[in-house]
């Protein structure tokens, strides 16, 4: 008897800037000021949430994603970093939790024990997770601009 040989985890670059394009637009409707302004907060529930700019470029803009008082069983204390390439119209994840620069793909297992696809997860994770702030979150002070009229 012969054992199935595992096939190779290979990176589905298609999906991923699927999702990295949507995040981008995702993102671009809950923080449409992120220009001229620095800092957006909204509420998801009893869970606050924080879209801080931390460093703008000419093409690209790095937001920190905060969600604190959320119940602890279910993200308690969130922390990403998503990168957004205004040129390219996409936004992905950089830093997940304390988990920085994740491969496309990796051996499994390995020593961190990331899945095989983590990236494509991280990303994935963000895009569900973007969608249900868009249609939960309950902010204080109303914002427009050209991102929230295309998306209504």
């Amino acid at each position: 008897m012969q054992l199935a040989k595992k096939r190779k985890y290979k990176l589905n670059l298609t999906d991923l800037h699927s999702v990295c394009e949507a995040n981008y637009a995702r993102f671009m409707r809950l923080f449409p000021d992120f220009e001229t302004c620095n800092t957006r907060e909204f509420f998801i529930g009893r869970a606050r949430v924080q879209l801080h700019v931390a460093e703008r470029c000419r093409y690209t803009t790095i937001f920190r994603v905060l969600q604190q008082g959320a119940d602890s069983q279910w993200l308690g204390g969130l922390k990403i970093e998503v990168r957004a390439y205004h040129d390219a119209r996409m936004a992905e994840v950089g830093m997940f939790q304390s988990h920085r620069r994740v491969d496309g793909r990796y051996q499994y297992p390995n020593d961190r024990m990331y899945q095989q696809d983590e990236k494509c997860q991280q990303n994935q994770f963000l895009a569900d997770w973007l969608e249900h702030c868009l249609h939960n979150g309950l902010s204080a002070i109303p914002v427009l601009s050209k991102y929230s009229a295309a998306g209504s």
